[in-house]
């Protein structure tokens, strides 16, 4: 299994990519990941919240593939402790898929078209957080639930 984490726009703070760097390159060891950043839309000041949000869907869903899983960060999904998380992650790739793609929209949230397209939705919390804070949080707990998986220390109980 693969895991492709598809975000909107690049990030901005210097603080804040050193640490997805960080847990990217941690996360490798583990399973081959991907972060791949979709560009901002261009004169998307012009275009109303339905524009863009379409905009933006159609652009994820270029990047999925024939038995991809779409998963979406979203604020009304399943929320998990670090350990179900992780054992919702076992159970995906016991499944036998070829990729997982994990995607945080942009400001607006997602298209009804990603939102049909989507096999789950994830919130990784009830507060909200910056679509680029939200990328270091991610990586951080997905690398924490393959230490979980493998019985490693990072995870203190």
């Amino acid at each position: 299994m693969k895991i492709l984490f598809l975000v909107i726009g690049k990030t901005d703070e210097t603080y804040l990519d050193t640490g997805i760097n960080k847990f990217i390159k941690r996360l490798e060891h583990y399973v081959p990941f991907e972060m791949k950043v979709i560009p901002d839309i261009k004169n998307r000041k012009t275009l109303s919240e339905e524009q863009q949000k379409k905009a933006e869907g159609d652009l994820i869903l270029s990047q999925l593939a024939p038995g991809d899983d779409l998963i979406l960060l979203d604020e009304n999904g399943k929320t998990f402790s670090s350990v179900a998380f992780s054992q919702w992650i076992e159970k995906q790739m016991n499944a036998g898929g070829k990729r997982i793609i994990f995607v945080v929209g942009g400001p607006y949230g997602f298209s009804k078209d990603v939102y049909a397209k989507a096999k789950f939705k994830i919130s990784l919390s009830e507060m909200t957080f910056s679509h680029q804070m939200i990328r270091l949080i991610f990586v951080e707990q997905l690398y924490r639930a393959f230490t979980i998986i493998k019985g490693e220390p990072y995870h203190h109980v």
